[in-house]
């Protein structure tokens, strides 16, 4: 690593989570951030097979750690096919392996029709919105387990 990439390192501000944890870079599909011992990754766009790479990054690395504790955020969503459907069992899965669990969070019908037609509704049911304790303006903090 050059000595500049040092200095930059050094540089970064208090609480900057984001460059310390480990998380993939902000994409036109997902981002991720750290709340207390949760990482809440917020999907947003059309998710079909153009997209699923950039999902999966963020899945991943949300999934690697021991014991991970995952929020995924479909609220945002226009679009869900059986590629995003895929990659969200395969993340679930990576959790469980992990010790961990992954929780969607969707108001949207369509998402909880999608998820129910394909049998996936009492793998994941949905919560309605971010527990409070997860949401951007709260700060950190432990996100409960509902």
């Amino acid at each position: 690593m050059p000595p500049e990439a040092d200095d930059r390192a050094a540089a970064l501000p208090e609480g900057s989570a984001v460059y310390y944890s480990g998380l993939p870079p902000v994409n036109a599909y997902a981002h991720s951030r750290v709340s207390g011992s949760f990482t809440v990754v917020v999907v947003r766009g059309e998710i079909d097979m153009a997209a699923v790479d950039d999902l999966t990054e963020h899945l991943d690395a949300a999934t690697s750690r021991p014991v991970p504790q995952v929020l995924v955020d479909l609220r945002f969503v226009d679009f869900l096919d059986c590629s995003g459907l895929r990659v969200l069992c395969r993340a679930e899965r990576r959790a469980k392996e992990r010790g961990g669990t992954l929780r969607l969070v969707s108001d949207q019908p369509r998402i909880h029709r999608l998820l129910r037609v394909s049998g996936l509704l009492s793998r994941f049911p949905p919560l309605a919105e971010l527990p409070p304790e997860c949401r951007p303006e709260s700060g950190p903090g432990p996100c409960p387990q509902e």
